[in-house]
């Protein structure tokens, strides 16, 4: 006998209450996180995006290689990144950074190639916070009212934004020429005979100049009236990777300074520390505590900066390397930024798995990246590295926090993934994408033209293949061929990418409306791995359910070898299924085409699996 379960759409408020099960609850009063439905992140890089110019020169010019700006992101545009199944787009790159052009028609000052990574320039070493790049703006004077106009549109569309914000550190030249009425400039009141005063912005080396580091030709060796291997500042400050050297290394953040948050230099704080117990309060409560107290400056300019762009419509921020600012500012910071908007996206780069927590409950991040534990690991199994069983492992070892750590595979700071470096092919990275978009009620994180399979080959000058350049002025093949001279239908596309698109689509927006998906999970992996004939180190299974949907998923690493064998489905799943004896039609949800049969026989689950290289399965029941 076969039976069919209907599946109806949604949560009931039973399913929330398990679901919450699996979180953190000490989280969830107040983050006012939507658990009901995941969260799918696009970042793009802003310059790059729109750029139709295919030259790729290294160290090319504007002129030569081309820019994208902030029109290019048309209504077109956006409709067919939300189509895509996104419903957050980050924009990186947009408030105004260091770069080597031209901008003193408009008041903006040169800026030195000494102290420059790349002739494009660094996106975190920020120039000035109140106004945007430059470069992204068809008539620069307006850049402001430019990217004005993209929030407006974005939002049309149906999506919130991100951008970046970078507390650790500001540009060597730091100039605020667009300040709001009462606002100082970073450094503008500090005592600069002192190394560290509480209320200064940044730390000094006291009656000494700083010094260029041994670096490679700035701009390749191209002439230009500022390259003298000097940038004047004296006295020297420390540099933003935390160097307190006059005379950083090649290798050191040089372009930047670092912000001082009170952290003495024997790293002892200077700030009132949060009581006992303030792991488990609320935003407002946080809100409330740092209301009486007295903070560092550097505190209050970064929180009028994040508000300054809340009020203009920005939906959320990605903090630059989080976890070199203490968790007590973000705690201060986060609270007031969601006392204005209660939904505001906040977003961490922290690397440290031992201060997850600290960031997530006391620095009330909404989400920390999963870099160094799930993304580490498949790409670990991809390149044959280690088997899949530590997938399991590491999910278990974050359940407390799992919803708070955000997945992706391929990011501005992160080889491609279709890279030869990393997965080898986009159709290698397809499992991992499976894998890592639905074993979690985490939000997914796509960076564009991963969906395309761009591998990330070109060599921008200061950037190098397999990254996607951000310090260039550069196109990106794959991408371009998606834009289509800017119709944004694929047009140009091959048909392997067209159908790698269709994957991305299909599985991203499964995500969005899979109530099981923001429900349980449980691996089925050890009862398969070491029991079962045919199922080889390199498939990874799990179960994830709801009250009105089951899926068992299914992914198989290898880009060689089909496995063949009977997938267990163990007893205790089956109970908390409600499951009878007999057989259930189980369909796949990203292509619909393959139906197979789960046969309960004693209480356990039996499935008759064929699973090809690099396939992966989402089977509803």
């Amino acid at each position: 006998m076969i039976k069919k379960i209907t599946i109806v759409a949604g949560i009931s408020s039973i399913l929330l209450a398990t679901a919450c099960k699996t979180k953190d609850l000490k989280m969830s009063a107040d983050k006012k996180i939507n658990i009901n439905n995941k969260v799918v992140v696009y970042q793009v890089f802003t310059r790059l995006f729109g750029n139709t110019n295919t030259t790729n020169k290294p160290w090319g010019t504007i002129e030569e290689n081309g820019v994208g700006k902030f029109n290019d992101f048309t209504d077109k545009a956006l409709h067919e990144i939300k189509d895509l199944g996104v419903t957050h787009i980050w924009y990186t790159g947009v408030p105004h950074h260091a770069l080597i052009r031209d901008y003193t028609a408009i008041g903006i000052s040169n800026d030195d190639p000494d102290v420059v990574k790349g002739r494009a320039g660094s996106p975190y070493a920020v120039k000035d916070y109140y106004n945007v790049n430059p470069d992204l703006a068809v008539n620069p004077a307006n850049r402001l009212e430019e990217f004005e106009a993209l929030i407006a549109r974005t939002h049309k569309a149906g999506l919130k934004l991100i951008i970046d914000i970078v507390p650790n550190h500001v540009a060597r030249k730091y100039e605020g020429q667009n300040n709001p009425k009462g606002v100082r400039d970073f450094g503008a009141d500090d005592d600069v005979t002192v190394e560290y005063k509480r209320d200064n912005n940044f730390y000094y080396i006291p009656n000494t100049r700083f010094q260029v580091p041994d670096t490679d030709k700035p701009l390749n060796g191209e002439k230009n009236p500022l390259i003298d291997g000097k940038f004047e500042e004296n006295p020297a400050k420390w540099t933003g990777n935390g160097s307190r050297l006059a005379k950083p290394d090649k290798n050191d953040w040089y372009e930047t300074v670092k912000i001082n948050y009170g952290i003495r230099p024997d790293g002892s704080k200077d700030f009132p520390e949060l009581p006992a117990g303030f792991d488990t309060k609320s935003y407002q409560e946080h809100f409330d505590f740092w209301k009486k107290q007295t903070v560092p400056n550097s505190w209050k300019k970064f929180r009028d900066i994040a508000l300054y762009w809340t009020a203009k419509g920005v939906d959320g921020f990605r903090f630059d390397m989080a976890e070199m600012v203490p968790y007590e500012f973000w705690s201060y910071m986060n609270s007031a930024i969601k006392v204005k908007n209660p939904n505001a996206f906040l977003l961490a780069e922290v690397y440290n798995p031992s201060e997850y927590r600290n960031y997530i409950r006391l620095g009330k991040m909404d989400y920390l990246y999963d870099k160094v534990e799930l993304y580490d690991k498949l790409k670990e199994i991809v390149q044959g590295k280690s088997q899949t069983d530590p997938i399991s492992t590491i999910q278990n070892g974050l359940a407390d926090i799992e919803h708070h750590m955000l997945h992706f595979l391929d990011n501005h700071d992160e080889q491609r993934l279709a890279s030869p470096e990393f997965a080898g092919s986009a159709e290698k990275g397809k499992p991992l994408m499976v894998v890592s978009a639905t074993i979690s009620t985490s939000p997914t994180m796509i960076y564009f033209g991963q969906e395309v399979g761009e591998a990330g080959n070109e060599n921008g000058g200061f950037g190098t293949h397999s990254r996607t350049s951000i310090f260039d002025y550069v196109g990106v093949p794959n991408h371009q061929r998606w834009m289509n001279g800017g119709k944004f239908d694929g047009g140009q596309l091959s048909e392997s990418e067209k159908e790698l698109r269709d994957f991305y689509k299909r599985l991203l927006n499964f995500t969005l409306k899979s109530s099981a998906l923001m429900g349980e999970y449980q691996e089925i992996q050890g009862i398969n791995r070491y029991a079962t004939e045919g199922y080889y180190p390199e498939v990874y299974s799990f179960v994830r359910w709801s009250e009105t949907e089951k899926l068992i998923v299914i992914a198989n690493f290898s880009p060689n070898n089909t496995s063949h064998f009977e997938l267990k489905i163990p007893s205790d799943v089956i109970q908390k299924w409600n499951l009878k004896e007999g057989n259930y039609i189980l369909t796949d949800q990203l292509y619909q085409k393959s139906k197979i049969q789960l046969q309960v026989v004693n209480g356990e689950g039996k499935v008759q699996m064929t699973i090809a290289p690099s396939e992966s399965f989402i089977y509803q029941l």
